[in-house]
C-alpha cells in the first residue's frame, strides 16, 4: 500500500501523456487491490491471535472488512474507471456536447472515489483502535503498539473528519501511520508464541 501511494500519478496531464497516465493509474490500481487482499489476510491472523472475551478483535475485523471494501471500490474507481473517461475527453476534444458530458463524468467518479477512500480512512482507523484496546486490555502484544494504534486511530479519524484531503498527501499519510501499526503488529506476532484462548462458561453457554 506504501509503494502503491508513492508512486500514484498525480497533477495536470497533458494530451500526450493521456496513455501513459492512464497505464499507470491501471497497474499502480491493480498493485493495491491485489495488495489489500493480502492485508486483509494478515488482519484476519491477528484477530485469531487477539481473541479473547471482550471481543473487541471481532470488531475490529468486522469494521476491516467494511474499509476494504470502500477501498476497494475507491481503487476500482481511480484505477479502471477514471483512465478510460479520460481517454473519452481527449478523444471528444476542448469543445462542448460530448467532451463536458465526459469532464462531469469524470469529476462525479473523483467525487465517488474520495467518498470511498474517506470512508475506509475512518473505518479502518476505528477497527486498529478496536485491536489495539484488545492487546491493552489482554496483554497480547506490546502495549506500546496499543497506545500507538490508539493515538493514530483517533488522530486520522479526527483529521478525515476534519477535511484532510484523501490525495495522494492525505490519504498517504493515512496509510503511512497504518502501516507501520500493521508492520509492527506482524513483527510482534512473528516473536510472540501463540497463546491458547480459552472461552469462560458464559461464552460456551451463548450461541455463535
Amino acid at each position: 500500500m506504501i509503494v502503491t501511494m508513492a508512486v500514484h500519478p498525480h497533477g495536470a496531464v497533458a494530451a500526450a501523456q493521456v496513455e501513459s497516465m492512464a497505464r499507470n493509474l491501471t497497474i499502480v490500481h491493480s498493485l493495491a487491490l491485489a495488495s489489500l487482499m493480502v492485508l486483509f489476510l494478515g488482519a484476519l491472523g491477528l484477530s485469531q491471535r487477539l481473541k479473547s472475551a471482550d471481543r473487541f478483535d471481532k470488531i475490529g475485523l468486522v469494521l476491516f472488512a467494511f474499509a476494504s471494501i470502500a477501498v476497494m471500490n475507491a481503487a476500482v474507481m481511480d484505477g479502471l474507471v477514471a483512465p478510460n473517461v479520460m481517454r473519452r475527453i481527449f478523444e471528444a476534444g476542448a469543445g462542448a456536447g460530448a467532451g463536458e458530458s465526459w469532464r462531469v463524468a469524470f469529476r462525479y467518479n473523483f467525487e465517488v472515489n474520495q467518498g470511498f477512500a474517506r470512508l475506509y480512512a475512518i473505518t479502518s482507523s476505528i477497527a486498529i483502535i478496536f485491536w489495539s484496546l484488545s492487546i491493552w486490555r489482554n496483554r497480547t502484544l506490546a502495549r506500546g503498539l496499543a497506545i500507538y494504534g490508539c493515538v493514530i486511530g483517533v488522530a486520522s479519524v479526527i483529521a478525515v473528519v476534519a477535511g484532510l484531503g484523501m490525495d495522494v498527501h492525505g490519504f498517504g499519510a493515512v496509510v503511512l501511520g497504518q502501516a507501520i501499526w500493521f508492520v509492527t503488529a506482524g513483527v510482534l506476532l512473528q516473536r510472540e508464541p501463540e497463546k491458547s484462548y480459552a472461552p469462560s462458561r458464559s461464552e460456551l453457554a451463548q450461541p455463535v
